[in-house]
């Protein structure tokens, strides 16, 4: 250890001395009063935080009870809806069925003789009358036997007028004459035969109506049958179709019937019962029935495919709303029917949708047939139904409501 050289040494080492005792002691006081200061600390940030979550949820309890009694207070506004009275309608009946067209009167003309085409008089898909030729075959050959036939025909009769002489003065016996009127009347026969077949090879329209595709050229041999042109009668034109057996109590002769096809758009024609079919095909339990319609412009052709239907006499009574007043659903079909309600805090009156659940019957148009759910006279809600909920205010507004038909033509944009 090194001794201090001087009094200023020696006075610093005694300050150093008396610093070094005094720290260490007070070391472990210093110490524990640390402890306990970090103790409190922690403590009072704990009851702070605690206090400040407590002062949150009181004032988002304050906001919230705020906006309970605000929504309480509030009413959703009313829904603008269009409505309709439910009405009482009388609604034809009809029975709905297919059908298939067919001629009033229809023929493939057909040679009735052998014979090769000489002349076709026709055009394809021309309109005819009852009589005019059609086609000309050869009769060149007809025509000598013609000739030779009238040939025996003049030396018969002149044999005949001998012997009638001769037997008027019981000169020639009754057998002589009756052999001469035999040859005379043969070779007439003969005559006329030829004749017939000469008529037969000028091919002829055996009722008036419209052409066909043409089958043949000049110049072919035909045979007996063979196919020359189709000729259809069509105004009038039929339509045959079938019903079950359960609907034969409901038909009779002169029921009007509508036809529609897709062959003609936007067109309904117009006829009526004709024919119903004395038996019952025990293969389908069905009647075979026919009817009669106009086709003045021949648009309706036969083998066409057609859409039926059976005017029945009496019609039916029904409660009628617009198709867009049903909600549907899988649960059941309703409509919202408004009412009038007085709420009870203002006394005010105003109208509310109640929603009513219905059974549907039949549909006709833009309407549909109500059968059980609302009464006549009692108005619901026909547009706008997918916005409407029950019991909540509504607005009637009909300016923008659509027109409701029951025979609705859309056209074609």
């Amino acid at each position: 250890m090194a001794f201090p050289n001087s009094l200023l040494d020696f006075t610093r080492i005694h300050q150093s001395v008396i610093y070094t005792s005094h720290h260490l002691a007070l070391g472990p006081v210093l110490y524990c009063s640390r402890e306990g200061f970090m103790k409190k600390f922690v403590i009072a940030i704990s009851v702070g935080v605690l206090l400040v979550a407590l002062a949150i949820v009181a004032v988002k309890g304050s906001q919230i009870m705020a906006l309970i009694k605000m929504g309480e207070s509030n009413q959703m506004p009313p829904t603008i809806i269009s409505a309709t009275e439910v009405v009482s309608q009388e609604w034809e009946q009809s029975l709905k069925t297919v059908g298939t067209l067919e001629a009033v009167q229809g023929v493939v003309v057909t040679a009735d003789l052998p014979g090769r085409v000489t002349e076709i008089l026709f055009k394809a898909g021309a309109e005819v009358r009852a009589g005019d030729v059609l086609v000309r075959q050869d009769i060149t050959s007809e025509k000598a036997q013609l000739r030779a036939a009238e040939a025996s025909v003049a030396l018969a009769k002149s044999n005949l007028d001998r012997v009638d002489a001769l037997y008027n003065k019981k000169v020639s016996s009754k057998s002589e004459f009756d052999a001469a009127d035999a040859r005379y009347k043969e070779a007439v026969a003969q005559a006329d035969n030829i004749r017939s077949m000469i008529d037969k090879k000028t091919v002829k329209a055996p009722f008036a109506g419209r052409l066909g595709i043409r089958l043949i050229n000049v110049g072919r041999d035909l045979g007996t049958g063979d196919a020359i042109v189709s000729l259809q009668a069509v105004d009038p034109i039929y339509v045959n179709f079938s019903l079950p057996q359960r609907d034969l109590p409901k038909i009779s002769l002169g029921l009007k019937v509508r036809l529609t096809t897709d062959a003609v758009a936007n067109k309904v024609f117009h006829g009526e019962l004709t024919t119903i079919n004395p038996e019952i095909d025990p293969v389908t339990r069905s009647v075979r029935v026919q009817a009669s319609l106009d086709n003045k412009d021949l648009s309706l052709l036969p083998g066409m495919y057609a859409k039926l239907d059976v005017v029945l006499p009496e019609a039916n009574k029904v409660l009628a709303v617009p198709a867009t007043a049903i909600s549907y659903a899988t649960y059941g079909d309703s409509v919202f029917v408004v009412a009038q309600e007085k709420d009870e805090e203002s006394g005010e009156t105003k109208q509310v949708a109640r929603q009513q659940f219905v059974r549907l019957g039949q549909r006709l148009g833009d309407f549909v047939a109500i059968e059980a759910g609302v009464s006549e006279g009692d108005t619901v809600v026909s547009t706008g139904v997918f916005k409407v909920r029950n019991g909540a205010p509504v607005v009637i507004n009909n300016e923008a409501q659509p027109e409701f038909k029951e025979n609705p033509q859309p056209a074609d944009s």
